[in-house]
């Protein structure tokens, strides 16, 4: 189970940059996709738990992500994440997006386990994003 993590992280840098020329919004899609999914299993107040606090971790290697300014104001707006990020030029929006990513996701999976995170993400972004992660998977 250890590659997961790595082979999951890949993934995410890949989907956020499948589109460098639309990195913010294809960032913002999968953000949507995702919150959908999560909201209706955990409620708003749950996604937007885990997304606080990934917002916070996520800014000690970005400062610029401030966790008071992103935090979306109902299931599906993140506006706020979006002006946040179109502030950076799209190198740095990307890699601040995939780390948002990813520390969402690895906070995810510490709660309910890989295999429960893997069918939400497979949910929100479909199969194609998640066919190597899966194959790992015991």
């Amino acid at each position: 189970m250890t590659t997961i993590r790595p082979q999951r992280d890949q993934m995410i840098k890949r989907a956020v940059m499948q589109r460098p020329e639309a990195v913010i919004e294809t960032s913002i899609q999968l953000w949507e996709k995702l919150a959908r999914e999560l909201i209706s299993i955990i409620g708003e107040g749950g996604f937007h738990s885990l997304y606080k606090r990934s917002l916070h971790l996520t800014g000690a290697t970005f400062p610029w992500m401030a966790p008071d300014s992103t935090l979306p104001q109902n299931s599906s707006d993140f506006v706020d994440l979006k002006k946040c990020l179109a502030g950076q030029d799209a190198a740095n929006a990307g890699e601040a997006s995939a780390a948002l990513l990813i520390i969402f996701i690895d906070i995810l999976a510490l709660l309910i386990g890989e295999l429960l995170t893997s069918s939400i993400l497979r949910s929100a972004w479909g199969d194609d994003a998640l066919d190597t992660v899966v194959k790992e998977l015991p």
